[in-house]
């Protein structure tokens, strides 16, 4: 899975002011990031799948197969809290071209981690295509433990974690005992230069979806062993990253790519837009 080094960039889903799909912005999207990305992440928590119905989702991921451009690699989420549900996505969705699917650990239930490990067993024997488990516990309130992601690395079929548990310490016992092949990923903006230093290859970022040629530069420099330059470029997003959660992601990567011209900032309830005060410190850092 060589495709799946360096970065990912987590796309968010542009809206038209009544909150139907935005397929310019899209098109837009696709374009600026293609200038520093390596793969799209089509569909993850940043491109609002929790509010985007199964059509939506089936018709996104056509568009981004179809202008892609660049012919860079897509991975595409699919995942829940409810196991034959995501199986049931699995069998309907068109996996055609899509090199891996990105699977969130289910929320919510807070399943044991027996139930964790089985939930993600029967989603690997199921997909015809390689699964990348997601641990973000700040949004599932359930942690996947380290003996937990090293069990299922042993899947064949489970080729990589994105590590979004900001627990260096779980991500080093990962690292030190993953079976070869198996892929660790950074799931935080700024922790990618220390994780990569332990072993990750590469990030699935939400702030790529703007400064795309940043995120190149960090991941390859720390793909090159140069973690001075790597740590360099980290440290340009170091003020602005915590503005793109003040309000929840993707709310305020979104008012930044409206700055930019790239796609407007609407999003979808319960979430709302960029307020003024939010909208006035992030003009102020670009």
């Amino acid at each position: 899975m060589e495709a799946l080094k360096g970065t990912g960039v987590a796309l968010v889903t542009p809206f038209n002011e009544d909150f139907s799909i935005d397929f310019s912005g899209l098109l837009k999207l696709l374009e600026h990031t293609a200038k520093g990305v390596d793969y799209y992440v089509v569909q993850g928590t940043t491109g609002e799948s929790a509010t985007t119905t199964a059509k939506e989702k089936a018709a996104i991921l056509s568009f981004v197969k179809q202008n892609n451009k660049a012919k860079l690699p897509i991975v595409y989420g699919i995942g829940g809290n409810d196991t034959q549900s995501v199986l049931d996505a699995i069998k309907s969705a068109d996996l055609e071209g899509v090199s891996a699917i990105l699977s969130v650990s289910p929320y919510y239930n807070k399943p044991s981690q027996e139930g964790i490990y089985q939930h993600f067993k029967i989603i690997a024997d199921t997909s015809p295509v390689p699964v990348i488990l997601y641990n973000v516990p700040g949004r599932t309130q359930s942690n996947i433990a380290a003996n937990t992601t090293l069990r299922l690395a042993e899947h064949k079929n489970i080729v990589a974690i994105k590590e979004a548990s900001g627990d260096l310490t779980q991500c080093m016992a990962i690292s030190k005992d993953a079976p070869a092949g198996f892929l660790l990923i950074s799931g935080d903006d700024l922790l990618t230069t220390p994780m990569m230093a332990i072993g990750a290859v590469g990030v699935i970022s939400v702030l790529a979806n703007a400064f795309p040629e940043v995120f190149n530069k960090l991941t390859k420099s720390a793909l090159s062993n140069d973690f001075k330059a790597s740590a360099q470029a980290a440290f340009e997003m170091i003020e602005i990253n915590p503005l793109m959660y003040a309000e929840s992601n993707p709310v305020g990567v979104k008012q930044v790519l409206e700055i930019l011209g790239v796609c407007k900032n609407y999003v979808r309830m319960p979430l709302l837009s960029a307020s003024d005060e939010l909208k006035t410190k992030i003009k102020s850092l670009l």
